[in-house]
């Protein structure tokens, strides 16, 4: 009952129902990334999205993908051989608020000790 009472509310826990009838209706499927989102487009190319495997997260669309989400290039990934640019990291999950976020040496959040100041800190004296 939950996860109906989610599908038609929520968003971010995949697509609602509104969504899903809209895709149905209008969606023309285009292709799939490897971590499951499926892209979509409507008939006259004007609209596109996507339908997300999991937690709607827009940073995990790849870079090839994006591109064509946001009509920069108008072949889709799936209909050429795309590889990915050198330079182009792979996704990586935004971990702030877990055990796994970054926190800088000097935090209080740090499980170690601090680290006093004073090897590379000298007092200003007038």
């Amino acid at each position: 009952m939950k996860t109906l009472i989610l599908q038609f509310f929520t968003w971010w826990n995949g697509a609602t129902w509104g969504t899903r009838f809209y895709t149905w209706r209008n969606g023309e499927r285009v292709g799939e990334d490897d971590f499951g989102n499926v892209y979509y487009r409507n008939s006259d190319d004007s609209r596109r999205w996507v339908l997300y495997a999991d937690q709607a997260e827009a940073s995990q669309i790849p870079s090839g993908w994006h591109g064509w989400m946001h009509h920069k290039v108008d072949v889709a990934p799936s209909d050429q051989d795309y590889e990915a640019k050198n330079w182009q990291l792979p996704h990586k999950p935004n971990m702030t608020g877990t055990a796994g976020a970054y926190v800088p040496p000097t935090s209080l959040l740090k499980p170690e000790p601090k680290t006093t100041a004073g090897a590379d800190y000298e007092a200003w004296t007038p």
